[in-house]
């Protein structure tokens, strides 16, 4: 990668997406190999600065470090000195100091990386900033998708739900369609950001049926309760009702559609239990290709350095 840092799919080529996903490819084998060592990290550091809960990306992160041979510090913000008053860039020149290669963030802020990644020598890695971005997450669903239909280019992914408040989405969009997908959302009028029917490559849709509706593949999103304001939604058994995805909406995507959830799932808000027991259902797999796009990005960026 010529780039020091990835902050967001928004701003990085169509190339250098291909690039990770290429690389993603080799990193699964070592994955599913009886030997899950590489040393495309070794001798190098990687530190970990969540501001907020993770359970997925920041395990993946740990993970990918330990399969490519580097070591990585995780600091506990609780215990840290921002509750003594320690400013963002001021805890991010700390960790810069000790000789780290690439820096995790993950904060509630909107632009958090942005800020720090012009302040300190590590790559920084955008792990999801506010309702911007969450990069890595897009590269792993883009993976998933790849994986089994050998392209992006002219395939149709229906993303449902919470669009507005949702960072998933937001890198999937700008990813999938400069790959030349075709995406299709639903979700309720209320969160629907301001816009998005004017982004090239984006339709939005009238109900989940005209959504899912040939569909190669179905990506539900988390409803983000904790960025919301009372008054988006009327109850969530509404939610549920209107726009959670069960096994008939999925049987009107194409046969063999993938089904797919950023993760946690809220069971029978987001995702039915029968679309849940679906044998279409890769979220697993998502889970495991996280940790491929992880470890790839760690040994592109340590290589272009």
């Amino acid at each position: 990668m010529k780039r020091k840092d990835l902050l967001g799919l928004k701003e990085i080529s169509k190339e250098e997406i291909a690039l990770v996903l290429d690389t993603a490819a080799q990193m699964k084998k070592i994955i599913l190999s009886g030997n899950k060592k590489s040393d495309s990290f070794s001798g190098k550091s990687m530190a970990t600065l969540f501001y907020e809960n993770s359970t997925r990306t920041k395990s993946s992160f740990e993970m990918a470090c330990n399969y490519t041979g580097g070591t990585f510090s995780s600091l506990n913000v609780a215990t840290s000195s921002v509750n003594k008053g320690e400013s963002l860039a001021d805890t991010a020149r700390t960790l810069d100091a000790f000789g780290t290669d690439v820096l995790v963030i993950r904060h509630s802020v909107s632009g958090a990386p942005h800020l720090i990644a012009p302040l300190v020598k590590a790559s920084v890695i955008n792990a999801g900033d506010g309702t911007n971005e969450h990069p890595t997450q897009a590269l792993l669903d883009m993976f998933t998708i790849r994986e089994k239909y050998g392209k992006l280019n002219g395939l149709t992914v229906a993303l449902i739900g919470d669009i507005k408040f949702s960072r998933v989405a937001r890198s999937n969009i700008w990813g999938l369609s400069k790959c030349g997908a075709k995406i299709k959302i639903f979700g309720p009028g209320t969160l629907l950001p301001a816009g998005i029917a004017e982004i090239e490559g984006v339709t939005v849709c009238n109900s989940l049926k005209e959504a899912v509706t040939n569909a190669d593949t179905v990506m539900a999103l988390r409803l983000q309760q904790e960025r919301m304001t009372s008054g988006l939604l009327p109850s969530l058994s509404e939610f549920s009702h209107f726009y959670g995805v069960d096994e008939e909406a999925l049987s009107l995507a194409k046969k063999g559609a993938l089904l797919m959830h950023p993760g946690p799932v809220n069971r029978n808000v987001e995702l039915k239990d029968s679309a849940l027991n679906s044998p279409q259902n890769v979220i697993d797999k998502q889970v495991t290709n996280g940790v491929a796009i992880r470890m790839a990005l760690l040994s592109l960026l340590v290589q272009r350095k």
